[in-house]
C-alpha cells in the first residue's frame, strides 16, 4: 500500500427537534489522500479527461477495428500514467504486462477482420483494464478468482454513483480558487470571434482549390445530425465514466483482504469428489483402450471414424466442470490429504478426457470442414489444459499465485489466438478439404480468408470485375443463381464472398485503414487490372 491512507472528516454536527427533543445526528464523510488530490488537481483532470474523450470519439465513431484503435489504446494507457502521476502513485511493476497486452490486442485488432475475434479482443481489453486499475490502486496478490470477478463488478456498479463528480469537484475548485481566470475567458471568446471568420476563409478557399474544396464538401456532408448526436453522446459518455471511475478507485472503497472461506467439512468433499472420480476413472479407461488404442469392442453399428467424431462438445462442458468442481473444493473447504488425493486424480482423469475431445475435434475436422466455433473450442481446450497444470501445483502448494498464473497464461493463449487470423485458417483447411467443405460458410468469412479465397476463385475461373458492381452477385444469371443452393457448389460462392466484404474492403480511409482489408483490396484490385 502506497501513501493511501483515509483521513477521516467529520462534518458540522446538525440539531434537529422532533417532537420536542433535541436529536443529534453526525454525518461522517470519509476522503482519501487520493480523493483529495483529485480535486485538487481538478484543473488537470477535468480539461484532459474530455481531450481523451474526444480522442476517443474520433478514432472509434464508426470505425472498431481500424488503425486509430491501437492509438485509443495507447492514449488510454498515457491518460492513465498520467493520472496516476498527478495523483502521486507510483506505478507497479506488475502492471507492464497489462499494459503491453492491452497495446498487443489493438495491434492485433487494427491486422485482422474477423468480428468474432474483434469482439472478443474489445472483451479482452475490457477485463484487462479492469485488472490494471485493481492491481495499481489495491494490493492484489493474495486475490482470487471470485475477489476479482466482484472487484471489477463493485467497481464498475458503484463508479455510477461517480457520475456527478466532474461537477461536484469542479464546484469545489473553482470556490477555493475563487474566481476563474481571465485569460479562460479571452479564449472562449476568441473562439466564439474566430468562427464566422473560419467559415468566409474556408468559403475563399474552398473556391480556390477543387482538392481543398472536395475535402471541405465531405466534411460538410458529413456534419449531419445524426453523427453530431453520436460523436456528442461518446464524448458525454466517455469523459463521465472516465472520471467516474478514477473518482471511485481514488475512494478506495474495495476491501483488499480476502477471507478464508475454507470452512466446510472435507468429508462432504470427499463424498462427492470420489463418486465423480471413480466415474471418470472408468471413463478414462475406455479413451485410453477404446479411442488411444483402439482395442476395444465398439458398439453394434459404429465404425471408428463415427465413434471419433461425437463427444468433443460433451467432453469440454465435463471439463469445465471439473475445473469447477475443484477450485470450490480449494476455496471453501477444509485441507485434506485424503481430499487432495481425489482432487489429484480427478485432474488427471481431465486430462485423458481432454485429449480425447482434442483428437476428436481433429478427427471430426478431417472428416467435415472447420469453423470458428471448432477452432474455439480447441483454444477452451488448451487453456483448460493450462488451468489443470496450475490446479495441480496449487493442491500441493496453497502460496502458489493460481490467479495471477491463469491471467498470464490465458493472456497469452489467447493473444496467439487472436493473431492466427482464424478465418484464414478456416478457409484454408476447407479448400485443401474440397468438395467436402461448406462453401456457403467460405463466403461469409471476412477479409482474412482473402489471402486464400482469391486465388482459389481464380482458379475456377472467377470473373473479378463483379466487384466493381454494386452488388458483385448481380453477375450471376438468374439461373446460377437459383442453383447455388449453398454448401457444395463452388462456383457461385466467390461472388457472395465478394459481396459480403465489399463495403468494409471500400472503407479506405486514413483513419479507417485495416491491414487485412486493404490486403485483401489489393489482391482484387490486382486480378482486376490483370484481366
Amino acid at each position: 500500500m502506497q501513501e493511501n491512507t483515509a483521513v477521516q472528516e467529520t462534518n458540522s454536527i446538525n440539531q434537529e427537534q422532533i417532537s420536542g427533543q433535541n436529536v443529534v445526528r453526525v454525518v461522517e464523510k470519509t476522503e482519501t489522500v487520493e480523493t483529495k488530490r483529485l480535486q485538487e488537481h481538478y484543473n488537470f483532470f477535468g480539461p484532459v479527461t474530455f481531450l481523451y474523450a474526444v480522442f476517443y470519439a474520433f478514432c472509434m465513431f464508426r470505425n472498431g477495428s481500424g488503425i486509430t484503435f491501437p492509438f485509443f489504446l495507447a492514449g488510454t494507457l498515457l491518460y492513465f500514467v498520467f493520472s496516476l502521476s498527478k495523483l502521486e502513485i507510483t506505478l507497479k511493476k506488475g502492471s507492464a504486462f497489462y499494459m503491453i497486452s492491452i497495446l498487443l490486442l489493438g495491434v492485433s485488432t487494427f491486422c485482422t477482420d474477423g468480428w468474432a475475434i474483434i469482439g472478443l479482443n474489445k472483451l479482452a481489453v475490457f477485463l484487462l483494464v479492469m485488472c490494471l486499475l485493481l492491481n495499481q490502486y489495491f494490493d492484489t496478490k493474495k486475490w482470487n478468482l471470485g475477489k476479482y470477478v466482484g472487484s471489477i463488478c463493485q467497481l464498475v456498479v458503484m463508479s455510477f454513483g461517480e457520475l456527478g463528480k466532474p461537477f461536484s469537484d469542479g464546484k469545489a475548485y473553482f470556490r477555493e480558487k475563487g474566481k476563474v481566470n481571465k485569460k479562460v475567458w479571452y479564449g472562449l471568446l476568441g473562439v466564439v470571434i474566430a468562427l464566422p471568420i473560419l467559415l468566409i476563409a474556408a468559403g475563399l478557399l474552398s473556391s480556390a482549390d477543387a482538392v481543398f474544396r472536395k475535402m471541405t464538401t465531405d466534411f460538410m456532408n458529413w456534419i449531419r445530425p445524426d453523427n453530431i448526436f453520436n460523436v456528442v453522446i461518446r464524448v458525454t459518455f466517455l469523459f463521465f465514466t472516465s472520471y467516474a471511475l478514477t473518482s471511485y478507485l481514488c475512494k478506495r472503497s474495495i476491501p483488499e483482504e480476502v477471507k478464508d472461506r475454507r470452512k466446510g467439512e472435507p468429508v462432504l468433499a470427499i463424498t462427492i469428489m470420489s463418486l465423480l472420480s471413480l466415474l471418470y476413472l472408468l471413463f478414462s479407461g475406455i479413451q485410453i483402450f477404446g479411442l488411444f488404442l483402439g482395442k476395444m469392442q465398439l458398439p453394434e453399428g459404429y465404425t471408428y471414424a463415427q465413434y471419433a467424431r461425437e463427444g468433443f462438445f460433451q467432453l469440454l462442458a465435463v471439463s469445465i466442470l471439473n475445473l469447477i468442481l475443484v477450485l470450490m473444493c480449494l476455496s471453501f473447504f477444509r485441507e485434506s490429504r485424503i481430499l487432495k488425493v481425489i482432487m489429484t486424480i480427478m485432474s488427471l482423469c481431465t486430462f485423458i478426457m481432454i485429449a480425447s475431445s482434442v483428437m476428436r475435434m481433429i478427427i471430426y475436422i478431417r472428416y467435415y470442414y472447420l469453423t470458428f466455433l471448432r477452432i474455439f473450442v480447441l483454444w477452451m481446450l488448451a487453456v483448460l489444459f493450462v488451468m489443470f497444470i496450475g490446479v495441480l501445483i496449487n493442491i500441493y502448494r496453497e502460496s502458489f499465485p493460481l490467479f495471477r498464473y491463469g491471467v498470464v497464461m490465458v493472456t497469452v493463449l489467447y493473444l496467439a489466438l487472436s493473431f492466427s487470423h482464424p478465418d484464414y485458417i478456416i478457409a484454408r483447411v476447407n479448400i485443401a478439404n474440397a468438395p467436402g467443405g461448406d462453401f456457403s460458410y467460405l463466403s461469409d468469412l471476412s477479409a482474412d480468408a482473402a489471402p486464400v479465397i482469391i486465388p482459389y476463385m481464380e482458379s475456377l475461373g472467377y470473373d473479378f470485375g463483379a466487384y466493381e458492381l454494386e452488388n458483385p452477385t448481380d453477375i450471376m444469371s438468374e439461373d446460377t443463381q437459383a442453383q447455388w443452393w449453398g454448401s457444395y457448389q463452388p462456383k457461385g460462392f466467390g461472388y457472395y464472398y465478394l459481396n459480403h466484404n465489399k463495403k468494409r474492403l471500400d472503407q479506405t480511409s486514413l483513419r479507417t485503414f485495416n491491414i487485412s482489408r486493404y490486403m485483401a483490396r489489393k489482391q482484387i484490385e490486382a486480378r482486376i487490372d490483370g484481366k
